[in-house]
């Protein structure tokens, strides 16, 4: 079995008037190569007339973004001509690759009649090869992902990028990156191999799972080794789990602010960029 380096605890890290907790980085891990950060917004409940997600327009380069809308919705709009709004169950995955501007923000459904509100976002890097790729986002609701039935029911695994258990997942990124989300019922089990090159991502949602011997509750980043391959998990209640696993790309990774980057050369020229504006033009 996959040995267990440490397991890690979210940090607090609220924005405006929404609770967030950050996986990565924190004072304790930095990243998982090429998973770069995780912020998970929520659970919370918003009134009527609310002022929804505080995320406005906003550059990125360099990376992929990968949301995960738990509950309430997400509103996306580029400067690419991406627009979509995405409910409970789906996600959303965007290539900023040489560089855009977005906003995420709550629909004027959920806004004018609030209700609740739980997000993942995570980063994962992009190879030096395409950091500079032309923008791409694509938005899928819960019924456009394929969902697997595991362990009599008691595991819902909905397969996001990749294969899980001969199941092509919904998106196919430019990389090799393998996502899912799985939701346990108490005493529902999964396992997995998985190669011993591959580093895993790992973060409880909510809940508290047994893996490989050791418990790891709600906002437990589990960072492993790379020794063996299998994961064995079990939920000792109700649980949600974010899984991936990639091969690491070992480059030198630079990042300020909303680029990520290789050289701090390349971050001050897409600042530059930026304000030449070559990110595109917001009509927001």
């Amino acid at each position: 079995m996959r040995s267990i380096k440490k397991i890690h605890d979210a940090v607090s890290s609220p924005i405006a008037d929404l609770i967030t907790y950050r996986a990565l980085p924190t004072h304790s891990i930095d990243h998982i190569d090429p998973f770069l950060f995780l912020n998970h917004h929520g659970y919370q409940d918003y009134p009527e007339n609310n002022n929804g997600l505080p995320f406005g327009p906003h550059p990125h380069r360099g990376f992929e973004t990968v949301t995960f809308i738990l509950k309430g919705d997400l509103t996306h709009k580029d400067s690419s001509g991406w627009e979509s709004v995405i409910k409970a169950g789906g996600v959303q995955w965007m290539t900023a690759g040489k560089g855009l501007i977005h906003a995420e923000i709550s629909s004027d459904e959920f806004k004018r009649n609030g209700g609740e509100l739980e997000l993942l976002q995570l980063w994962v890097n992009l190879p030096a090869k395409h950091k500079m790729t032309e923008p791409n986002y694509k938005g899928l609701q819960e019924e456009d992902i394929p969902q697997l039935s595991l362990d009599n029911g008691k595991v819902k695994l909905a397969a996001v990028s990749g294969n899980w258990e001969d199941k092509k997942g919904a998106f196919a990124p430019l990389n090799d990156i393998q996502l899912a989300t799985l939701h346990f019922a108490e005493g529902g089990k999964y396992s997995i191999e998985i190669s011993s090159e591959r580093n895993i991502f790992f973060y409880v949602v909510k809940g508290n799972l047994k893996v490989n011997g050791k418990e790891a509750k709600i906002h437990n980043l589990v960072e492993f080794g790379n020794d063996g391959e299998k994961l064995e998990i079990e939920a000792l209640e109700e649980s949600i789990l974010l899984l991936g696993h990639a091969v690491p790309f070992n480059e030198p990774i630079v990042a300020q602010g909303p680029f990520v980057m290789n050289t701090q050369q390349e971050i001050q020229q897409a600042f530059q960029d930026y304000q030449n504006g070559e990110f595109g033009n917001w009509n927001g």
